[in-house]
């Protein structure tokens, strides 16, 4: 079986690599649990997925985030976000994304949504953090108001500046077409120019969702590995705890602080955290 749960089991028997690696892309993953493998570009890993997905789906998109401190580095070209469609993935310049994972034997297309967890670690005065965490930490507002609203903010502050004015009709229909950060992203070939051009986003944490942040989120220790995932309700606490009982033992779950976490934006995420 494969899923995310048995990734963060294969990095809680290899955490003592946490400390040793200089770069988190050469912490020793168990490649067995995974469809693919890219540097640079998203996802840097990926679950394999089961055939029977009665418990356990895989298919999980797993980022790397490494910091020389307690900040969680910025998300580049990809906004961070809890699920994500395959398809949106795995064409033009990440098609070798798709050959990894056929070669594993994956039919990807049968799940076509997956969800998003990021692996960050950071680093201060000698102590470390690292949390598996679900993208939706990240993402408390959809992507498109995200990139809409940051849009009008930037046409409001340049109208103003101007003292002008503009259609509420054409601004609305502007930035319907601007939430889509397929829309600007793709590269542009202007007619005689001799470069051409291609916006990129770069998408930086709040200290509201950083949780590596001590003042924010003190319960996420010093020297720990953290398992974080959301948990809005009475049924996903337990459908956590049966997943998680099902991977470890009696004896290896004692090894977790089992507790709750509350989002500033975002409701309570659950965590299973382990010391270093």
């Amino acid at each position: 079986m494969y899923s995310i749960y048995h990734f963060f089991k294969s990095l809680v028997e290899s955490k003592r690599h946490f400390l040793t690696e200089n770069k988190l892309e050469d912490f020793p993953f168990n490649e067995n649990l995974l469809s693919c493998r890219n540097k640079g570009t998203f996802p840097d890993m990926a679950i394999r997925l089961n055939t029977n997905r009665e418990v356990f789906s895989g298919g999980e998109l797993i980022e790397l985030k490494d910091s020389n401190t307690y900040t969680v580095s910025s998300f580049n070209s990809t906004i961070p976000t809890g699920r994500k469609e395959i398809a949106k993935i795995i064409t033009g310049e990440n098609s070798g994304i798709k050959q990894q994972m056929q070669e594993n034997g994956n039919d990807i297309y049968s799940l076509p949504v997956r969800d998003v967890f990021y692996l960050v670690r950071g680093k201060n005065k000698g102590d470390i953090k690292i949390c598996l965490v679900h993208g939706s930490f990240f993402e408390t507002i959809r992507i498109e108001d995200l990139i809409s609203q940051s849009f009008l903010q930037v046409l409001e502050e340049r109208l103003k500046d101007r003292g002008e004015s503009f259609d509420e009709d054409v601004k609305r229909k502007l930035l319907t077409i601007l939430s889509e950060q397929q829309s600007f992203s793709k590269v542009r070939d202007v007619n005689k120019s001799s470069v051409k051009l291609r916006f990129r986003v770069m998408t930086e944490v709040k200290a509201e969702g950083n949780i590596l942040n001590l003042k924010k989120y003190p319960e996420i220790k010093d020297n720990t590995l953290n398992f974080v995932l959301p948990c809005h309700n009475e049924n996903e606490e337990k459908e956590i705890i049966r997943k998680a009982e099902s991977i470890f033992s009696k004896t290896e779950l004692k090894q977790f602080s089992i507790f709750k976490v509350k989002h500033h934006f975002n409701g309570y995420f659950l965590v299973l955290q382990t010391s270093l």
